[in-house]
């Protein structure tokens, strides 16, 4: 007896709301795949569809069911689909979603290099600093900073990124350089308003981490424009070494109250739903991001 052919006609029937349908689908006449839910019922001793002439609707045995059986087929399908891919050549289409901060200071530089290496791949990268809803499965992958909270993902972390207090040379020679935390009372501090925590800057002390609350004449929701009003020397920041790595090596931010500042490892994730197999381009593209990242080189 053949159950998974059993089931499959009893969920497909449901998805396409009727015998004919389903059957086109699944290459039978509808009186065959009739019978074939008519046994799956008997089998289970319980009516799954109550038939009319207009439409079928699920009894409530049957909705139970359903709702066990349809992942039940999706797992077989995606199972054969990965032994079919396994060891094939990576293609086709990836999509990836990326916050701004990376995804404009390190992943777009590094895209020419992954499409060398794997030129049977498509590319589409969302940059937003908006994550993806934990329901939208239109990314393949996703690359996350900070704490998780999404248990329907899968997570690889890639590497911790640091903050670093920083301001342009021009800003410290006319407003002269912190030397302790109190100072920055002194001080015009730039902040991320999407971020509202980041306003309180944390430093280490004889007493443990003190925070010290700061201000500023002038903020932006995102973290590039706040970078570039620092190397403007407009004021004083605190980003993540992954934003201003790149700006400290040139010479453009200075970075300062190294001694005191409390580091705050914020770590870097590359995610992908749960319960679907990992494809060839998938795979490959998560092992770039860890090979090219996973050293932080961005860090000075």
């Amino acid at each position: 007896m053949d159950r998974a052919a059993e089931m499959t006609a009893f969920v497909r029937t449901v998805e396409t709301g009727g015998f004919s349908a389903a059957a086109r689908e699944m290459g039978l006449t509808p009186s065959a795949l009739s019978k074939l839910v008519t046994r799956l019922e008997d089998r289970l001793g319980a009516r799954l569809l109550t038939r009319t002439t207009r439409r079928l609707q699920l009894t409530v045995e049957g909705e139970a069911f359903f709702n066990r059986a349809r992942p039940i087929l999706t797992a077989m399908d995606e199972a054969e689909a990965e032994v079919a891919e396994a060891g094939t050549h990576p293609r086709g289409l990836l999509r990836l979603h990326c916050g701004s901060a990376f995804g404009m200071h390190q992943l777009t530089p590094a895209i020419p290099r992954f499409l060398e290496k794997h030129r049977d791949i498509e590319l589409e990268v969302t940059i937003n600093d908006v994550p993806p809803a934990p329901a939208d499965d239109h990314f393949d992958l996703t690359i996350r900073i900070g704490a998780l909270d999404d248990s329907s993902s899968v997570a690889r972390r890639i590497c911790n990124l640091e903050r670093v207090i920083c301001a342009a040379p021009s800003y410290l020679e006319r407003f002269g350089t912190p030397r302790t935390p109190d100072d920055l009372q002194q001080h015009n501090c730039l902040w991320i308003t999407t971020l509202p925590a980041l306003r309180r800057w944390p430093f280490d002390t004889n007493d443990g981490i003190r925070v010290v609350h700061i201000g500023g004449n002038v903020v932006a929701n995102n973290a590039e424009t706040v970078l570039q009003l620092a190397v403007a020397g407009v004021g004083i920041t605190r980003l993540t070494d992954v934003i201003v790595g790149q700006a400290i090596r040139r010479g453009a931010l200075v970075p300062i109250l190294t001694d005191w500042h409390h580091v705050e490892p914020v770590p870097l994730f590359v995610t992908y739903p749960s319960g679907r197999h990992l494809a060839p381009k998938v795979r490959v593209m998560v092992d770039f991001l860890v090979e090219e990242f996973g050293r932080a080189p961005w860090r000075v």
